[in-house]
């Protein structure tokens, strides 16, 4: 028998519902406000963080090699390796803009990577039209030059393999590592918290701890939870069998991942945004 839609009928899409964040809260602050705009109480378990990347020689090597222009592209797969490059730019003295030669093209995947670049004085020259993952930016990509790939320890190797079957000779390297929350704090790759309209006061919400969010799932206590990331998946299946709680995927790889771990997909974002994870939220809790 199908459930009934759990919030027909309430002022806000959202309204009463308890939606856990598998975000740092330093990372949180636009998702939760957006949450709490439509009338959601969000609550935070951060289950991942990041650390610097254990190779710093090899990452310097490859930052001195862009800024001497020795790459046609720079292919960046998400905001954090942004923060990592902002801040290989700030030990040579130099703004991002600077490191990036004006002649090296950009590739971005997803609106946080964009947004971060733009704001840095950078243009973006390429980005999936459609779905915001390795594979949608493969569907674009030209083939051919010399691409410089900084990513996560744990990135698969399609978008790398992608690029070189198109002709493109890749230089892919660990820009930083995945870890489960909290990272070493000296190791810890510092990160500014979100900027957002949120006003002086930062939106509330609750933290909690892994014990506890495996109970409050366990005994249906949470209606949705966000898996913001494929990692943020298979850490969520290690805690509890989400029971009537609503998993909701940022994207086509975190929903394929949560599949293969044989967690049921709500619903999945059209687009990697606040904005996007709340709509997809709704539809989860208010299905057809």
């Amino acid at each position: 028998m199908t459930e009934p839609s759990r919030r027909s009928g309430s002022g806000t899409p959202l309204s009463g519902a308890r939606v856990l964040v598998t975000r740092n809260p330093e990372r949180s602050t636009a998702l939760v406000e957006a949450l709490s705009a439509a009338g959601a109480l969000p609550v935070l378990l951060p289950l991942i963080d990041f650390e610097r990347a254990p190779d710093q020689h090899a990452l310097d090597v490859a930052c001195d090699a862009l800024a001497a222009g020795a790459f046609d592209w720079l292919v960046a797969s998400s905001a954090t390796t942004i923060h990592v490059l902002i801040g290989k730019a700030k030990e040579r003295g130099l703004g991002l803009g600077r490191l990036i030669p004006a002649a090296t093209r950009i590739a971005a995947i997803g609106p946080a990577t964009r947004r971060l670049l733009e704001a840095e004085g950078l243009t973006v020259a390429l980005s999936p039209a459609g779905e915001q993952s390795a594979a949608g930016l493969l569907d674009v990509w030209p083939g051919g030059g010399r691409v410089l790939l900084p990513q996560a320890d744990i990135a698969a190797p399609a978008l790398a393999e992608g690029m070189s079957a198109a002709g493109s000779a890749v230089t892919a390297l660990t820009a930083y590592r995945t870890v489960d929350y909290p990272a070493a704090p000296e190791r810890r790759l510092a990160v500014p918290a979100e900027d957002t309209d949120a006003g002086p006061q930062p939106p509330s919400y609750s933290l909690l701890t892994p014990e506890s969010a495996a109970a409050e799932m366990a005994a249906g206590a949470i209606d949705a939870v966000i898996a913001a990331s494929p990692s943020a998946a298979r850490r969520i299946a290690a805690l509890t069998p989400p029971a009537a709680c609503r998993l909701v995927a940022i994207g086509r790889s975190t929903a394929d991942q949560a599949a293969a771990l044989g967690l049921p997909v709500a619903a999945v974002a059209a687009e990697p945004t606040p904005e996007g994870l709340v709509a997809a939220v709704a539809k989860a809790l208010n299905p057809p």
